[in-house]
Formats: C-alpha cells, sequence, structure tokens
C-alpha cells in the first residue's frame, strides 16, 4: 500500500510539472505579438488602459478591462483561449499578465512596450 501511495504521488508530482511545461506566459516584442494576432484567430485582446486611452487607439477587437476595474472583472476573461494583454508602454499590463499567469491561465502573453511600441512599428490601431 504503501508502494502504491507513493508512485501515486510521483505521478501526480509528473503530471504537475507536466501541465506547469505547457502553460506559456511571456513578453512578446510588438512583431511577434501581430504574428499572434494573425495566426490566431481566437486570440483575447485585453486593454488594461483607462477608458480616455482606449478611446485615443486601440488595436482591433480588443477588450477593454481598465486596471482599476480588473480585479472585480476578471471573470470576464476566457480561460480556454490565449491571451495578449497589452497598455500604453507596457507596466500595467505586466501586472495583470503576471496575475493571469500565477492564476493558472495556460496562454498569457504581454505585449512589451505596449500600444506604443505597436503603433511605432506602423501595425493599425483604431481610432
Amino acid at each position: 500500500m504503501r508502494k502504491l501511495i507513493m508512485v501515486l504521488n510521483i505521478c501526480l508530482l509528473l503530471a504537475g510539472v507536466t501541465l506547469a511545461a505547457a502553460a506559456v506566459a511571456r513578453n512578446i516584442a510588438p512583431a511577434d505579438a501581430l504574428s499572434l494576432v494573425k495566426a490566431r484567430p481566437n486570440l483575447y485582446l485585453l486593454d488594461v488602459r483607462t477608458p480616455q486611452e482606449f478611446q485615443q487607439a486601440r488595436i482591433a477587437g480588443a477588450h477593454l478591462i481598465p486596471i482599476d476595474q480588473f480585479m472585480q472583472r476578471v471573470g470576464e476573461l476566457p480561460q480556454d483561449r490565449p491571451i495578449l494583454v497589452y497598455c500604453a508602454v507596457g507596466s500595467r499590463s505586466a501586472q495583470v499578465f503576471s496575475f493571469l499567469a500565477r492564476r493558472g491561465y495556460t496562454e498569457v502573453y504581454n505585449l512589451d512596450g505596449g500600444i506604443y511600441a505597436w503603433a511605432a512599428k506602423g501595425y493599425p490601431v483604431e481610432r
């Protein structure tokens, strides 16, 4: 019986390592983000800026959840889709990105440099 319990514990431990290794959470450059947007139609774009910033410019299809409302609205996020988080320059989105990665979201990305870096590359924005 002891051997069975030990074998089960080892299997659970290895399964946990495999699941953790399968999770994707990383910062990505604007060029990689553009490729992701084009290649993954189910990508959930999360903008964590203010409504005023969102009105000025946003990536097409983005969903606005301002960072000051994030904790109350985190339940709105899909857990079965990849998520690309962005803000103006990457600071606010990095906080949300880290939170989501710790909460077990399996595929989450942070746009390094934010929408400013995205726009500076000439990538499309809606106004």
